[in-house]
């Protein structure tokens, strides 16, 4: 008597894909990632990236919450790690969405050594950073005879202290951008003031690219007070240099 081989079930091969959501608006994601979030297994997503994103993923899809709000309980990288793995091995093409581009302060390529370190492929697919958005409030990264460059420095190292490289971008005329520095708003102001450079015009801008954008600008000495007042905190880009007191081109 013949009998029937029993059906194997094909197990999903394992893939972490890092993306970047850009900024905030869904729509500056870029086309190459709205086709991934159309094809994924599984989405692993940050705080700052926008939720209407997870809309493109097909009825399927595990959608997992893993952000990170600033003073407040949130997962550990590796609870993050734990889980990249899980969905990984378990469903198949996992991807990890997160806010801006997730190799600027992100710990995009973190995740990228763990995940081969478990024999997962991983492929990364860049976004749209947070300072780029400054232009949406007429601020240029660069502007000819004016900005030399861009520094981009942190505002908070792993060990929650202001990185020291603020004071080596203070003493050129490139734009300083300062991610997670709201915290850290004081001891940038004093670290200019110190330096005798208080004067330096800069920008705070919250929540870059929604409907709920927000800006203020003035001197850098005068940050803590006016973000205080208009009650700008996090998320914020801090944006410092000549080129954010540009009059409007016409």
């Amino acid at each position: 008597m013949l009998y029937n081989e029993p059906l194997s079930i094909k197990k999903p091969e394992p893939e972490l894909i890092v993306l970047g959501a850009g900024p905030g608006d869904p729509e500056l994601i870029t086309v190459k990632g709205q086709k991934l979030l159309q094809q994924a297994d599984a989405v692993l997503y940050d705080n700052l990236a926008n939720k209407q994103l997870l809309e493109l993923t097909k009825p399927t899809c595990e959608k997992v919450y893993v952000g990170k709000r600033p003073y407040e309980r949130y997962a550990t990288q590796e609870e993050i790690n734990e889980l990249i793995k899980h969905y990984a091995l378990t469903y198949g093409k996992v991807i990890r969405l997160k806010g801006g581009d997730p190799f600027i302060f992100g710990r995009g390529f973190e995740e990228i050594l763990y995940a081969r370190s478990q024999g997962i492929k991983t492929s990364f697919v860049p976004g749209i950073t947070t300072m780029q958005a400054a232009g949406l409030e007429d601020i240029p990264l660069t502007h000819r005879s004016v900005s030399e460059g861009i520094w981009i420095v942190t505002g908070t190292k792993k060990d929650g202290t202001l990185s020291a490289d603020l004071r080596l971008a203070m003493q050129s005329n490139a734009t300083v951008a300062i991610y997670m520095g709201m915290k850290q708003l004081p001891v940038i102001a004093d670290t200019y003031i110190n330096e005798n450079r208080g004067h330096t015009p800069a920008a705070i801008i919250q929540h870059a690219s929604l409907p709920q954008q927000r800006s203020i600008k003035g001197l850098i000495k005068d940050m803590p007070a006016l973000a205080l007042e208009n009650q700008l905190t996090y998320p914020s880009i801090i944006i410092i240099g000549q080129v954010t007191n540009l009059n409007t081109l016409s």
